[in-house]
């Protein structure tokens, strides 16, 4: 596949973490191709979480792959993984190339519409490690991003375009927060990839 690795990559963090956002990395026709091979072979599953004693189901669909059955635990539930897709290993030395960083897992989210997002959070887990890189591929819906600084609370926001790759890394996890606001503009799914590295 013709990789996009021509532009300079800057930090779009003022401090305290890295985030490298590399813009579109595949032609249109190429991110097509996976939104629709996405949508239609992962083993999609709502998303299940136990927060303050409650068992809630989102109406976000998760799924998680990886190497060797890794189990991933998050909101108090746990996931095992299931065995790479021939698109999803495509996708992982794509990332891999473009970033410098070798990942053994992905969890992958898929937004129906702009009315289901996520609400501020870290991926901080015990089972990535401490300042791991994690590397998102974007297809489907253009979303906005939201980035806040735990302390000053400083903002920034992007726009996630369709067949792009953004990359959080340093101590991004410990000292920033991440979302993906709601829109009710939005029509359209969106398929997220985090690729990821667990210990």
């Amino acid at each position: 596949m013709q990789i996009n690795k021509s532009q300079h990559i800057t930090n779009l963090l003022p401090y305290d973490g890295i985030v490298n956002y590399y813009g579109k990395v595949m032609p249109v026709d190429k991110a097509n191709h996976y939104l629709d091979t996405l949508l239609n072979t992962i083993q999609w599953k709502n998303d299940e979480a136990i927060i303050f004693g409650r068992h809630i189901i989102t109406k976000r669909k998760v799924a998680w792959y990886g190497d060797e059955g890794y189990s991933y635990t998050y909101s108090n539930t746990t996931k095992q993984a299931l065995p790479w897709t021939k698109e999803l290993l495509e996708l992982k030395s794509l990332t891999e190339e473009l970033c410098g960083d070798k990942f053994n897992s992905c969890l992958l989210n898929l937004y129906h519409d702009g009315n289901e997002g996520m609400a501020w959070h870290s991926d901080d887990e015990k089972s990535l490690g401490k300042n791991t890189s994690i590397a998102s591929l974007s297809f489907g819906a253009e979303r906005k991003f939201g980035l806040k600084h735990r302390l000053s609370k400083e903002p920034i926001g992007l726009i996630l375009e369709h067949g792009s790759l953004l990359v959080m890394k340093g101590a991004t996890q410990t000292n920033w927060l991440h979302s993906l606001p709601k829109s009710t503009k939005i029509k359209t799914p969106r398929v997220n990839l985090t690729f990821r590295t667990m210990i």
